[in-house]
This record gives structure tokens, sequence and C-alpha cells, in this order.
């Protein structure tokens, strides 16, 4: 790894296996000059070509090029990564490049723009092992006149010309999130975002880039940006072929005032270069495990009673169902909506944060120290930043939430959100919180948002900030977490809104774990499970056992199923407890124990995806530690007599014997020759770990022959 200046003024970042090279243009502009695999010597960076020469007075001066940094104003044409206006009028940049700061693992190159009086610092920070580099900038008013952002982007790079250049990206719904696109990248421009206020359901900051890449092989640049509000993220190639990448804070309906002196910092948006899509995921894993998320601990069995009670949420009814949970061995109880205020459906009590007395008289302590007699953790369902219009906290401040003069209040789910830019309402949630957690012996928060924004204004006295609201939002809420967390530093967050509407690196940086989708079906949620893999960890992903049939879609597949599907992530019981039966609630806790055996390998581990599930194709994940190799399976369904599936394995060391049930095979065969699972029933599920010959191997299931 190391950080350092080569002739011409390029600046070379580089990680373990990846190199960034940056050049200080004649005209004082950033030219992306190289993202790719680290070379051998400094002067192969220095041969690095030049920007090609312009076209046709229709091209800017400085070629046909690519840039870390995108000023507006001059003739660049792509999305600027700065755009503002100060207030006597001037809105163009002419920025010149003024110097260079760097330690071991940051580069920072200062610009100075003399029309608006504004010094910009574009930021670039390593992480060698994971061969990613974060990029940002950060904004200083340097002039005596106020100036308003309307577009601050965290990062500008280019690709050369490649082609079949593809873009993977996910887009998705409610109960449908992270499907995973892929679509050429061809002339003109490609932008996936979010407006809502929220990362989203239908789309993720993330994007990967490649050019015939397989699991295995290729190289894949991919970013991840580490923000829970309104983003973007553009692709735009020219007619030569040159690809201009770009990304951040979404400028739709954006805008940010600097008085003199005053800094926006952007969030970080994170570049990473890989060998295929199994090193890209693998690399990504660990860098979220190791840098973004707040503990290394592994994450506990929880059972939540949502889909058992719903709203009829009564202490008598969660201790039965705390007895059950216990029965079966899962480690922390989770009760959800419902226990709070007038919360008898989703029309009224949102915003009331005061223990329902009738539904429990004595309040939540009882239950909670029972939950711990019975050795588990307790964990409680919020959702802060909304207000339902028949609340107390709405009757009070009407004025609280998001809304425009004589414009009809939209709800959603029968509810507002709340305008947490709003100091007042910033601190009522904070102290709210604060209280709630001392006062109770709390061990877990789900911490949910079940709407987007609409009517997006803010009170009479801020019109001229309103444009702010959106990153307002989000600062606050950040801002609300880290206090939280300092405050109550050993209770973990789970962050959800209404399923997977807002997972990223940046709310990932404040909670344990995130609730993927409220999609439950064990069938619909092994394709969302294998594409969020792509971006995210396992470690992180919340999924859970539930009834049969599944509330969403009426399908109703086998107990076994139904936790091989859950297992893939971190394992959570959902169902109805007091509704199964003997032998269900048995096979429940032999596949906790399961579970808990392979947790560090399934939660911890190198993840592979060696089979995709379809109609007519099994789900195969397989999981790789120091210790063991975990496969999770599930057949496909039978159609026309078939019973077998073929599959071989990853990352096996090839000389290693391993201990596959009654048989010793070696890595390399694992990895060549490979497995086939017979099956006999749609969806039949399979758990078999394997471990090398020295290690001691206690089989969790019967042994099956291994065709």
């Amino acid at each position: 790894m190391a950080i350092f200046e080569v002739a011409g003024r390029r600046f070379v970042i580089e990680g373990k296996r990846v190199a960034h090279v940056v050049t200080i243009g004649t005209n004082g502009k950033l030219i992306h000059t190289y993202f790719g695999a680290k070379l051998p010597y400094r002067d192969d960076y220095e041969a690095l070509p030049s920007p090609v020469v312009a076209h046709s007075s229709f091209e800017s001066p400085d070629g046909v090029a690519t840039y870390d940094f995108v000023p507006f104003g001059e003739m660049l044409y792509t999305e600027p990564t700065l755009k503002s206006e100060r207030e006597d009028g001037q809105r163009i940049h002419q920025f010149q490049f003024e110097r260079a700061e760097q330690t071991e693992t940051e580069l920072t190159l200062w610009l100075f723009d003399p029309l608006q009086d504004l010094r910009v610092g574009v930021r670039y920070e390593v992480f060698a092992d994971y061969d990613i580099i974060g990029r940002s900038i950060v904004v200083e008013n340097a002039g005596r006149l106020p100036v308003r952002l309307t577009a601050a982007q965290s990062f500008a790079m280019g690709r050369w010309h490649q082609p079949n250049l593809k873009l993977h990206h996910f887009a998705g719904m409610w109960t449908g999130e992270f499907k995973k696109q892929i679509t050429p990248v061809t002339p003109g421009r490609q932008t996936i975002e979010s407006r809502r206020g929220v990362t989203s359901h239908q789309a993720n900051p993330w994007f990967a880039l490649e050019q015939d890449a397989t699991e295995d092989s290729g190289e894949v640049v991919y970013g991840h940006f580490a923000y829970s509000g309104n983003w973007a993220i553009h692709v735009e190639q020219d007619a030569f072929g040159f690809v201009q990448l770009s990304g951040g804070m979404n400028p739709f309906d954006f805008s940010w005032k600097l008085s003199y002196q005053q800094q926006l910092t952007t969030p970080t948006f994170y570049i990473g270069y890989a060998d295929g899509f199994a090193d890209m995921s693998a690399h990504a894993h660990a860098f979220q495990r190791d840098v973004i998320m707040p503990r290394s601990t592994d994450r506990p069995v929880l059972y939540n009673s949502w889909e058992a009670t719903y709203f009829d949420v009564t202490e008598s009814g969660q201790r039965e169902l705390v007895d059950l949970a216990a029965g079966i061995g899962c480690e922390l109880f989770v009760v959800d909506d419902g226990w709070f205020g007038e919360r008898h459906s989703d029309q009224a009590g949102l915003g009331d944060w005061h223990v329902n007395r009738d539904k429990f008289p004595n309040g939540l302590e009882p239950l909670i120290s029972y939950v711990k007699q019975q050795g588990l953790q307790f964990g409680l369902w919020v959702e802060p930043e909304m207000v339902n219009p028949d609340s107390d906290l709405y009757r009070a401040h009407p004025d609280w939430i998001y809304h425009a003069r004589d414009a009809v209040r939209t709800t959603s789910r029968n509810q507002y959100v709340l305008n947490l830019g709003l100091p007042e309402v910033e601190q009522f949630i904070l102290e709210m919180m604060d209280d709630l957690l001392t006062r109770h012996a709390i061990d877990y928060i789900k911490w949910d948002m079940n709407r987007a924004f609409s009517e997006p204004g803010v009170p009479k006295d801020q019109t001229d900030r309103q444009q702010e609201l959106w990153k307002r939002h989000v600062d606050a809420l950040y801002r609300i977490f880290d206090e939280l967390r300092r405050l109550h530093p050993t209770v973990d967050f789970e962050a959800c809104a209404g399923g997977g509407g807002r997972i990223d690196l940046g709310i990932l940086s404040r909670t344990e774990q995130v609730w993927t989708s409220d999609n439950t079906d064990p069938i619909d949620r092994l394709q969302i499970q294998h594409d969020f893999s792509y971006a995210y960890n396992a470690k992180m992903m919340s999924c859970w056992v539930t009834d049969g049939p599944n509330w969403l879609n009426g399908r109703n597949v086998p107990l076994a199923t139904r936790f091989v599907s859950s297992m893939q992530g971190t394992l959570g019981i959902g169902g109805n407890l007091s509704e199964w039966s003997t032998d269900e609630l048995a096979e429940a806790k032999g596949w906790i124990e399961t579970y808990q055996v392979i947790r560090p390998t399934v939660q911890r581990g190198i993840q592979y995806r060696l089979s995709t599930f379809t109609q007519q194709t099994p789900s195969v994940m397989q999981y790789t530690s120091e210790e063991e190799t975990v496969l999770l399976a599930i057949a496909p369904l039978r159609q026309y007599g078939a019973h077998q599936y073929h599959f071989t394995l990853k990352g096996l060391d090839p000389a290693m014997r391993y201990q596959v049930e009654d048989r010793t095979l070696s890595g390399a065969y694992l990895m060549q020759q490979g497995l086939t699972f017979s099956y006999t029933t749609d969806y039949e599920a399979r758990c078999l770990r394997i471990q090398p010959v020295h290690r001691a191997l206690s089989l969790l299931e019967p042994k099956e022959t291994i065709v």
C-alpha cells in the first residue's frame, strides 16, 4: 500500500492489488488516468496515456477525457460533481489546483475557485486489505458572500473504452427487493437513484461494472454509497467509448447554504476492485464486517412476535411465546408493533411512546424480567420517525411533520413523516429513546420506517432552505443513532424500512443487522438473499422462519426448507409457535442447535454462490472458514422424474483432504468433480458440514449417500 506522486503531476493510490491514478491537468482539472490492477513499477504509472486530443471545437480544450472531479460551467457536459450559485448570481466554476495533502492512508487534492471563493478537497482514503478506496469531497466557502450548493456528489471517475461493458445494479419493490439487473453500457447516460427520502426498495446505492466477468474471474469495479437518504449513481458513455462515473447525494431538489467559512463534507462512496464476482463479494463482506459494522460479535437467534400476534400484543400472550421460544433455543425475544399508546391497528398510536397499560398493566418490566429469567435477551420494535394523525403527539404538534401550506397532507399506512430537521423533533426522538432505554433493560431495538416522504415542505420561517430537508433528516437520524449508541453502548439495533427500504453502508455503520424484506416466503427469499449477497454480507441479513402456508404467497413448504432458507443469514423465528405441533417444535430445536454450531462460519466465513435458484435449478450456498465449510442447499421443483442435482465447491485447499459425511475427499476433487445431491420432493433442503480431516466433525444430520 502506498500513496505517492510520479512525474507529470500524477498521484497514485495503491491497495494490495488495485491502483487509482489521477493527473493534474494543464488547466488544473483532476483528470482520471487509471483504475485497475496495481502495476509493478512507478514508471508504469508515468507511461499511462494522456487524454485524447480534442476531436473538435465542440469538445473541451483538455481533450476527450474523464475526470475525478467535474466542475460546472466549462466545456464539461457530464454530471457535475459540484454545482453552486453565489448570492450575487455567480454560478460558474473555474477551479485551480492548490496543493496535495497526504498521510499513509489518505490523499486530499485541494482546489480553489476564485469566481465563487470556494475551496474543495477531493479526498481518497485507501483500505488496502480490501482493495477499496473511499471517495468524498469537502466544500468550504472562503468568501464573504453566502453560496448555495445545488449538487455535491462524493466521487467521479472514469473507465477507458471497453466493448461489452455492463452495469449491474438492484431494482425491486416492497416484498421484492434486490433483483439484480444487468444492462449494457451504451452511449448516453444511465442513472439509478432514490428520490424518496430513504434508500428505497426500488433501487439500492450499489453498482458493479464488468466486461465478461464471471463468479471466478474478470475485472469488476464496484461501489457502495454510505448514505440513507436521496442518492444517485450516473454512468455516462460518450461517442468515443469513454465512460464517466459519478455518484453521491441526489441533486434532485437538493440545495445547501454555506456562509463564510462553513463547510460541507459529503458522505463516503466506497469504490472497490476485484477479480470476479465471488472475489468482489468476499472483499466487500469482509470490509463491512471489519470496518463498517459496529460490532464483531455473532448475531443471536431471535424470536419476533409480529406474525404470531400482529397488534394483539398482551403480557400473557407474550409470556406464552417466551416459553416456546426459549424451549426451542432462541436467544433473543423481540416484542414488535402494538405495545404502546392506543396501538390496536396501524391507524392510531404512532408517536405516543408510552406503554399501553391495558395490554401491560404493570408496564414492560415484568415481561422483561420473565424473558431474562428464561435466559433470553429482550428486544423492542419502534418507529420513531413516524406519527399517526390519530395520536396525542400529532394533535399537540401538527406542525412537526413534512407539509406544505394549503396542500393536502398525504397519509401512507395511515401515518406521516416527522420533520427531523426541526431541532425540537430531533430532541423529542432522542429523549424518548433515551428514556425508553434507561427505564428498561432492553438489549435490542428494531427501528422501523414504513413510508417514504411526501409534501417535502418546512415551516414558513425556513422556506429559503426547503431543499435542505432531505439531508437534514438523514443528518439528524445519524446524530440520534450515534448519541444513543454512546449513551447505551450495549444495545444492539436493527434497521428496517418496511423490509429492505433502508439498507446501505451509512445505516449499517450504526446498526448490527438489517431486515432484508417483509417477504418471509422461504422460496422468494432464496432469490432475494442470493442477489443481496453480491453487495452485502450474511451476518447483517436478518432471515425469519415463519408459518406455513406463508402469509404472502400462501405457499406451504416443509419446516426444514424454511429453516435452511433462513440459515443463509442471521437466523430468526417469526411464526406463531403456539400453533406449532410438538414434532415441529422438536424439529425447530434441532435446526436451531445446528445453526448455533455453524453460525461462526455462516456469519463470518467467505460466501460462495454455487447455484442460483430457479424452478429448474437448486439454491446452493457455500460458507467457508478456516475450521469448516457449510453447504445450505434447496432442491428445485421435481420435473420429469429428475431427482438429483450436481455442483462443484469453491475456495478449498486442493491438497487438503476433507471429511464429507462418511467419505474423505480432496479439495481438488470437490472443486473439480463436485457433489451430487438426491431429492425426492419439491424444495427438499440439505445442510452439510465439511471439515479438514484433522478436525473432529460432529454430524448434525443423518448420513446420506453421495453420488
